[in-house]
């Protein structure tokens, strides 16, 4: 089976089809359940900044791990599938050790990159809108996050059914062909790692407008709309994709 057609599903439609649209009630219905948690607990600007960072952090964080893993359990997969050489086993375990001790060293790297550009933003963010009744801390410690986690981590379901369509089939690696399909499919692995980072440029652009609206006093219900309606919107939608020719595909 082509891996295109493994990437399809209800709720990660193709976009290249006429069914392009199908996904847009999951959108919708992400968009009704944020609302309806920020309508449900008085949420104000401050609920909105923190429940915006948990969801980038974790979503971010959680599609990181999915994609560095990829090439490990297809490694995985294709080794579970091929019962032909029995004799080759030790080859086969050295093959997933190296593999399993390169996805370690990458989860190591973003852990400390990713996580880094997330902290930054937390110590501006508890400066201007602090969580604690007390005011705002000199620097966020364990305790802050805990909260953080505890008052917001039913906004989650709602952020991995916006970013559900990140977590599709990963191509796979190991075509080295120069088929216009095959370089596709390579650039697309080669950008995957940009899209955690999707979270963090709009958290820059959200910063400003919080601080914006916390300087004119927009705190209200209109702004969790405006906000959870930019959060939400399908932007995939808008992208459009370059067909690739059927030759490329057939062969």
């Amino acid at each position: 089976m082509p891996d295109s057609a493994a990437q399809d599903s209800p709720m990660n439609p193709p976009a290249g089809d006429g069914r392009r649209w199908d996904g847009v009630g999951y959108d919708l219905a992400a968009f009704a359940i944020g609302l309806s948690l920020a309508y449900w607990f008085h949420w104000e600007t401050t609920d909105l900044v923190w429940s915006l960072w948990l969801s980038s952090v974790v979503v971010g964080y959680t599609l990181i791990l999915w994609i560095l893993s990829g090439p490990l359990r297809e490694l995985c997969q294709g080794i579970a599938a091929d019962r032909s050489d029995t004799a080759g086993l030790v080859p086969k375990v050295a093959t997933v050790g190296l593999f399993f001790l390169g996805t370690l060293l990458g989860v190591a790297f973003f852990t400390v990159h990713f996580g880094g550009f997330h902290f930054g933003h937390s110590i501006f963010l508890a400066m201007f809108f602090p969580i604690s009744e007390s005011g705002p801390r000199d620097w966020p410690d364990l305790a802050m996050y805990r909260e953080i986690f505890a008052r917001y981590w039913v906004f989650l379901p709602a952020a991995f059914l916006a970013e559900r369509h990140l977590f599709g089939s990963s191509p796979r690696q190991a075509d080295t062909s120069v088929t216009p399909l095959a370089i596709t499919r390579r650039k697309s692995v080669k950008n995957g790692m940009s899209l955690p980072y999707r979270g963090v440029i709009r958290m820059h652009l959200l910063i400003f407008f919080f601080f914006a609206a916390n300087f004119l006093r927009l705190d209200g219900f209109l702004v969790y709309t405006v906000i959870y309606a930019v959060y939400f919107f399908p932007w995939r939608l808008l992208k459009r994709e370059k067909p690739v020719p059927a030759a490329a595909i057939a062969g």
